[in-house]
């Protein structure tokens, strides 16, 4: 099991001011492991970033609301997440990761305590798709809940996941802009075809955080800004961002999550464009009832 660089302790000021009930919509709590142990078929070790740690960078970015996203260190050992959850007053909510053989009263007792979506992940070097029978079986088991699904998935394999997208009965999530690659241009396929998605397809949502995951510049990522902007001109009412914070898995430079708040508003210099995003969008899908 590999350590895993930690994150940036010091994030700066940023100099965009976040309106009234902004939502950071892809985070994660670690451990800490004294209380929350890190699952023993984990690929890596984190460094401790429990639920204090989360709130106070939240509240040094002025952001008020969040997403809290299951980690794979913790596997489908949900406490963690739910713990935070039930500490944030109702400014949090939750994304688990569940087994197939989960029960009904334990998807309930998730619903509960916040969680409000399933993820998977179907990046090929991550270790690719779900078995496809749990997979389904589990959308339509969340569908009674009002639930979503998030996926990890490299735009460059959505020819071949499209006839299961299009299928989804459920809103379904891309992190990270799809993983497309700065490097191979804003006129890449892969890129294309996430474009085309979120204009075909009105289930589908997009997350533009992991600018750094996409960069080929480094920090602070300005190159990852065509991106993002390509994607709310395409969905403006189906984009999510997010912190990634604490950054797992980092190959190159770790963000500063102050400058991300600022990177984030040169994705679009609309006021209104940038509330639907941070409060709005987040609202419909993890605040509606």
């Amino acid at each position: 099991m590999k350590t895993i660089k930690p994150y940036d302790e010091n994030p700066v000021k940023p100099a965009y001011e976040m309106p009234a009930d902004a939502c950071d919509a892809h985070c994660h709590v670690f451990g800490p492991a004294n209380h929350f142990p890190y699952s023993p078929v984990s690929t890596y070790t984190p460094k401790d970033a429990g639920f204090d740690t989360l709130r106070a960078l939240h509240d040094h970015l002025g952001i008020e609301r969040a997403v809290i996203v299951q980690a794979s260190c913790h596997g489908t050992d949900n406490r963690a997440m739910v713990d935070a959850i039930a500490r944030s007053n109702g400014r949090y909510r939750g994304v688990g990761m569940v087994d197939g053989d989960v029960t009904d009263a334990e998807l309930e007792a998730l619903h509960l305590g916040g969680v409000r979506g399933i993820r998977y992940n179907f990046v090929a070097h991550l270790g690719g798709a779900p078995d496809p029978d749990v997979f389904d079986r589990m959308v339509n088991r969340v569908k009674g809940l009002g639930w979503h699904v998030v996926l990890h998935l490299d735009a460059q394999d959505i020819p071949h996941y499209l006839p299961l997208l299009n299928s989804l009965p459920i809103p379904f999530i891309i992190d990270h802009m799809g993983r497309a690659k700065v490097a191979d241009g804003i006129k890449q396929q892969p890129f294309q075809e996430l474009l085309a998605l979120m204009h075909n397809n009105e289930r589908s949502w997009v997350k533009i955080s992991g600018a750094e995951r996409i960069s080929k510049a480094g920090r602070p990522f300005a190159d990852a800004i065509p991106f993002a902007s390509a994607l709310i001109e395409a969905a403006p009412d189906r984009v999510l961002w997010g912190t990634d914070f604490p950054h797992p898995n980092i190959s190159g430079d770790m963000p500063n999550d102050g400058e991300l708040v600022d990177l984030f508003a040169r994705f679009t210099d609309n006021d209104d464009l940038r509330t639907r995003i941070l409060v709005d969008n987040p609202e419909r899908l993890y605040w509606a009832d």
